[in-house]
């Protein structure tokens, strides 16, 4: 008798079976590879899809943070021009009233130039203008109403109007020579220009000292 076992057929077919079976076919592995790189090739879009969606993100935010700066800045500029409105309601809220007293203190004045006489009954009536007068020009300045005056000063177009032009030999060419009328600021603000009477250069000497 021989020592080999002799292997049965059925046994034989079976590992031949599961060598075949378990073995990748070369079709396959080829597959396989192919799939590697279509992976790789989705990735790769996906990524730069993600890269376009965040750009996009990113300059809407840009361009939301933008407008939110240029809101704050109206909104403060709203606000600064609304405090500066209500300032001078405030502030010029007595033009209109202060143009009509005015009149008022100019008869005043008048009156008490006018009242020259020594009588009892003018010399009464003089100082009682002026004590009105005095009470006027005392709540005028209350609410910041302050006279132009400017008899002897330099003509300033900005608070002066002139009304006549005359020679003064002893005076600097447009030196105010005379008030017609005072003029009054509000608050540093014109309501009323002065009416003056300006200094002129004398022609005869203007042509003197041309020759």
């Amino acid at each position: 008798m021989s020592d080999e076992k002799e292997i049965p057929e059925s046994q034989e077919d079976g590992i031949e079976s599961v060598n075949t079976k378990d073995l990748p076919a070369g079709d396959d592995i080829e597959q396989s590879g192919s799939d590697i790189e279509v992976d790789t090739e989705v990735d790769e879009i996906s990524i730069e899809a993600l890269r376009n969606e965040l750009q996009v993100v990113t300059e809407k935010a840009n361009e939301s943070a933008d407008k939110f700066v240029r809101a704050q800045a109206e909104m403060e500029n709203l606000r600064r021009r609304t405090e500066k409105e209500l300032q001078n309601a405030h502030k010029f809220a007595l033009d209109q009233f202060s143009k009509e007293l005015l009149p008022v203190v100019d008869s005043l004045e008048l009156g008490i130039q006018a009242a020259a006489g020594d009588s009892a009954e003018v010399t009464k009536l003089r100082e009682g203008n002026i004590l009105t007068l005095q009470l006027m020009k005392s709540a005028l300045e209350k609410f910041n109403i302050v006279p132009i005056d400017p008899e002897g000063d330099i003509f300033n177009p900005e608070l002066h109007q002139a009304m006549a032009m005359e020679v003064a030999e002893d005076k600097e060419p447009n030196t105010v020579l005379k008030v017609f009328q005072k003029g009054y600021l509000l608050n540093d603000r014109l309501i009323r220009p002065a009416m003056v009477v300006v200094a002129q250069m004398n022609k005869q000497t203007k042509v003197d000292e041309q020759a």
